[in-house]
């Protein structure tokens, strides 16, 4: 049978050939590598049957160090993407502009740990970072993003350990959230607090003098301001003075009006801060989530009986969750600002103290029983509530002497709010349904290791990274999951009721690189194989943004240590939905593999809005490690598992990456494209990408002049081997 070729597969077909004999598309330089790195063979694509984006892979850079912390949060001005290297206290300077081949160009050099980053549109960068002991002051250092060197322009001190910087949307201020993390033994503990940092009109460092900090102190007992009973206080107070201002942590910040809100992780509230007065306003406390509301199940255990199912989603009358957000972002609707935060939780595991124990150990080593008369007096066995962890101080009766609820971490789930703290929507069990749907043999593995429930007794999915993004006329929440990798992209066109669009994880479960690194040959190329791993930090670019001509996201994954750009194809207006390859065929030749897409299983999955915001508060730092699963404290790695891609349905041939965008290889939402499909054509219904290129006159021309060059060289040769 003799299949006709669709002009997309000619072009991409002609455009392989034209890199064959050394020539480009789009006149750049000659000799480019069509290697795709981090590029998985069959990545993870679900989506709503009624989706208008799909993502998929574009490209990535390695760093290829594995768990490292090397590529963290990232930042982008014009077609240059900068990425925190933590570890290294370096930030890489990458060259964007060919977004199937990101490559490194530079690196900028600090002292310390590099934390964060933030650019302002007219290219004043600023860099977060963390004193070699994070109980001293930090530093914020400034660059010129518009120089390829980013000269360094000076910097600044900060408060103890400077885990985020953001540049407010008007470019005046730069915002700090000093965490003030504990000396790891907990011999001190230094304060949280936001450094408001004027800045100047052009691309040049302020002085020491327009750093300005806003602090807790009128928080204290006796101070001018009041501290919410359910803003969670706990942990040993090693200094006599400031109990409350040492242990509040601000995580991240973002910025609505004259307001920044920065969450208060371990505290599960969120600081109100006024940028002008440089001043905390308020705390606002997040409440608890209800686990035994409809649509607010968890699968709670690791360890499920012999022939039952894994997968067992299950709402527990008296489990609450504690959401301890860490990213946060915010987007208006209707002219109305919203809080959106990543419900990621997290454990305090320093020295002695331990806020974290699972529920089986509750009655033992000091630690008081479950009440008799909870309703939760029967779940404790392994298969139902005995493996998950939980916030020990949280949940017991008036007299201390046992538990009437239980409180675990985190909320596996996102959440809409109002800017004075007020639940809109919550996503409910949703992250845990469509990842086990999308990834079944996989659910809720861990990052480095592929496994199947590794992470189900602590924070499952493990929402950490999170940004907002308009793509055509609606604005979209893109969560990424720590463990099982993957991003999820939820529509908040109503901010009551998210709906999910599409999921997009490139990831190769079949790679367990925790098992497998130390006996690899090639530990490079292992890590290689098994796509993105762990996404840290998420950076929307809009169409006129984005190299490609349409929207993407820039993902840094920790733990893989990759840097990838992702596509987001509108479908509402006639995005590419399935064949990848082509964006950016033009300026780096072609993909041969033009990502033939088999989409996966259609999630439609409605964000639930349960959670009840309740009473209390939650606790912080991830969940510490524990017999059999894993080994928490801030970064864990724990026991994962992974779903050839195929488990969903999906198959490509292009490759995709974990960052939630697309603009070939991602499943259509509606229907499984194919890259050769005249369906997956974005010349159905809407113009092309941008950068695809000429149209097919003109690559046969091309084709035709390369033909003729290589008849050319070949006879040149022939005719000189006669000579000779």
């Amino acid at each position: 049978m003799t299949i006709p070729l669709s002009a997309k597969s000619l072009t991409a077909s002609t455009a392989a050939l034209l890199l064959a004999t050394g020539f480009t598309v789009g006149g750049t330089a000659t000799g480019v590598s069509t290697a795709h790195a981090a590029e998985v063979d069959s990545p993870i694509s679900s989506s709503a049957s009624d989706a208008q984006i799909d993502m998929g892979f574009l490209g990535s850079h390695e760093t290829g160090q594995v768990d490292e912390s090397a590529a963290e949060i990232t930042a982008v001005h014009g077609d240059t993407v900068f990425t925190v290297n933590a570890q290294a206290a370096t930030v890489d300077v990458i060259d964007a502009s060919d977004p199937t081949n990101p490559t490194k160009i530079s690196e900028i050099t600090g002292t310390g740990v590099a934390n964060s980053i933030s650019v302002r549109e007219d290219g004043l960068g600023v860099i977060a970072l963390e004193n070699q002991d994070k109980t001293q002051p930090g530093t914020v250092m400034f660059f010129d993003a518009n120089d390829p060197g980013a000269d360094i322009l000076g910097e600044v001190p900060v408060g103890s350990l400077p885990d985020m910087v953001t540049v407010t949307p008007d470019g005046t201020h730069a915002l700090v959230a000093n965490e003030g993390e504990p000396a790891d033994d907990f011999s001190t503990d230094p304060e949280g607090s936001v450094s408001v940092i004027d800045l100047p009109a052009e691309v040049a460092a302020p002085s020491e003098t327009d750093v300005h900090t806003a602090d807790f102190h009128e928080f204290e007992d006796g101070g001018a301001k009041t501290l919410p009973e359910d803003v969670r206080i706990v942990g040993p107070t090693p200094e006599d003075d400031l109990p409350i201002s040492r242990n509040l942590e601000p995580e991240y910040i973002t910025v609505a009006g004259d307001k920044a809100y920065a969450t208060l992780q371990e505290a599960n509230a969120i600081a109100v801060v006024d940028i002008a007065a440089a001043e905390v306003d308020e705390i606002l406390p997040l409440g608890l989530k209800d686990h035994g509301q409809a649509g607010s199940g968890l699968d709670a255990s690791d360890r499920d009986p012999e022939d039952a199912p894994t997968v067992n989603i299950t709402e527990y009358e008296g489990l609450k969750g504690a959401y301890m957000p860490d990213t946060i972002s915010t987007f208006t609707s209707g002219g109305t600002d919203y809080l959106v935060t990543a419900n990621e939780g997290d454990s305090r595991e320093w020295g002695d103290f331990v806020d974290a124990a699972r529920v089986k150990d509750l009655g033992e080593d000091g630690l008081a029983p479950v009440c008799e008369t909870s309703p939760l007096a029967d779940k404790l066995g392994d298969e139902d509530l005995g493996r998950l962890k939980i916030v020990t101080d949280l949940g017991l009766n008036d007299a201390g002497d046992c538990y009437e609820e239980l409180v675990t971490f985190g909320a596996r789930s996102f959440s809409v709010w109002t800017t004075d703290g007020k639940l809109v929507a919550d996503s409910g069990d949703e992250f845990e349904k469509l990842t086990a749907e999308a990834v079944p043999e996989f659910f809720n593995s861990n990052h480095s290791e592929s496994n199947l429930e590794g992470r189900s007794d602590d924070k499952g999915p493990e929402p950490e990274a999170l940004t907002i993004g308009e793509v055509g006329e609606r604005t979209y929440a893109f969560v990424g999951f720590e463990r099982i990798g993957g991003i999820a992209a939820f529509d908040l066109s109503e901010p009551s009721a998210p709906k999910f669009a599409t999921y997009f994880n490139n990831r190769d479960f079949s790679v367990s690189v925790e098992d497998e690194i130390e006996d690899a040959s090639d530990p490079a190329e292992l890590l290689s194989s098994a796509g993105d791993l762990g996404p840290e930090g998420l950076t929307f670019l809009n169409a006129d943004e984005s190299p490609t001509g349409e929207a993407a996201l820039v993902v840094g994954n920790e733990v893989s240590g990759t840097t990838s750009l992702s596509s987001v194809a509108d479908l509402a207006n006639g995005g590419d939905d399935g064949d990848d390859e082509n964006a950016g065929a033009d300026a780096a030749g072609a993909d041969d593999d033009a990502g033939a897409d088999a989409a996966g299983a259609d999630d439609d999955a409605g964000a639930d809005q349960n959670a009840g915001a309740n009473e209390d508060a939650g606790t912080d730092d991830d969940a510490q490690a524990d017999a059999g699963s894993e080994s928490d404290s801030g970064r864990e790695s724990d026991s994962g598992s992974e779903s050839d891609s195929a488990a969903n349905g999906t198959g490509a041939d292009g490759a995709e990456s974990d960052s939630d965008s697309n603009t070939g290889a991602g499943s259509d939402s509606a229907a499984g494209s194919n890259a050769d499909d005249s369906e997956a054509s974005s010349d159905a219904d809407g113009d092309p990408l941008p950068r695809t290129g000429a149209d097919l006159g003109q690559y046969l021309i091309l084709g035709g002049i390369a033909v003729g060059l290589i008849a050319i060289g070949t006879a040149a040769f022939f005719l000189t081997r006669r000579r000779s």
